[in-house]
């Protein structure tokens, strides 16, 4: 064992453990919010088809999924279809993880779903975006999923299109999302709790040639297949990266240069909550949560509960 390999075994690892514990309450909190999450996954079975309603308008929205996150897809749907009353024709991306269990689970959302498969996806990609030409994208998109929000949905496709990350719950009416789904025009985004780039914004501007706007999260994330470059993407992709290194945030940044110097349709912060409170996930008064970073612990341990029928 090296220097290196012993200090990360047995100092660095156990002290990130004992810092993510701390963040999330404690030990006892940790179960507590495993138990909430196990429960939640076990309602999900019990799920059926996504609610119709007569004489409202379809719509699409396109989520990745898999077999961790498949029941999360499933209530931010439902929550969805309750709130904004339309009919939704969900478009789920495989993350690599659907099995016939697990596509079967989600087919129960009812028959405007549509699954895209491991195998078509990267069939796909190998059509339009071959490795010897878009290496930095192709890497990215076998060792980071997120990258594969942007491409997976986006790639040899055209018109305007909604992502929007599985585990968001809506409590009422979201009128800004159905009003951009009825009527696109220009990108949307959401708000972010603090600013997450993964990347310094002079390096960004310096690339994208136009400011950067602050604070733009990509949990609602609404742009036109095709508008975009895939060679700029790919440029933009591996100066990032050559420069500064891979980081988390990396398709957060890219979109963040999308949009940038744009009129974009952006969600209200206090109506499309980044990282709500434990009162506002307890009580909720906004539109939709979006629960990132702590604010899983309030997801899995309450908030789930408040979109269930007759809560």
């Amino acid at each position: 064992m090296t220097p290196g390999q012993f200090a990360l075994r047995f100092f660095y690892t156990p002290v990130g453990r004992l810092k993510q514990c701390i963040r999330e309450g404690g030990p006892w909190a940790q179960r507590k919010t495993e138990r909430g999450r196990q429960e939640m996954e076990a309602t999900g079975e019990r799920f059926g088809a996504l609610p119709t309603f007569d004489n409202a308008p379809v719509v699409t929205l396109h989520l990745m999924t898999g077999r961790r996150f498949w029941y999360q897809t499933v209530f931010c749907l439902h929550s969805f279809a309750e709130a904004a009353r339309v009919n939704i024709a969900p478009e789920i991306y495989d993350d690599g993880s659907i099995d016939a269990g697990y596509r079967e689970r989600l087919l129960r959302l009812g028959p405007r779903v549509k699954i895209h498969s491991a195998s078509e996806l990267r069939a796909r990609l190998d059509a339009h975006l071959p490795a010897d030409r878009f290496p930095a994208l192709r890497e990215r998109w076998e060792n980071y999923p997120n990258i594969r929000k942007l491409i997976d949905v986006h790639l040899a496709s055209s018109g305007w299109k909604l992502v929007i990350d599985s585990d968001l719950l809506f409590f009422r009416e979201p009128t800004v999302l159905v009003d951009w789904l009825l009527h696109p025009t220009q990108p949307l985004h959401a708000v972010d709790c603090t600013e997450s780039y993964g990347y310094s914004r002079g390096l960004m501007q310096e690339l994208a040639g136009a400011p950067i706007g602050p604070l733009i999260n990509v949990g609602l994330c609404g742009l036109r297949s095709d508008e975009l470059n895939w060679e700029k993407l790919e440029h933009w992709c591996a100066q990032l990266i050559g420069r500064e290194r891979t980081n988390y945030y990396l398709e957060q940044a890219l979109v963040a240069m999308l949009v940038s110097g744009r009129t974009c349709t952006i969600a209200p912060a206090k109506d499309y909550v980044t990282m709500p409170s434990r009162d506002e996930a307890t009580r909720p008064t906004a539109v939709m949560h979006h629960y990132v970073d702590t604010s899983k612990r309030w997801y899995f341990q309450t908030a789930w509960r408040r979109v269930l029928p007759g809560s």
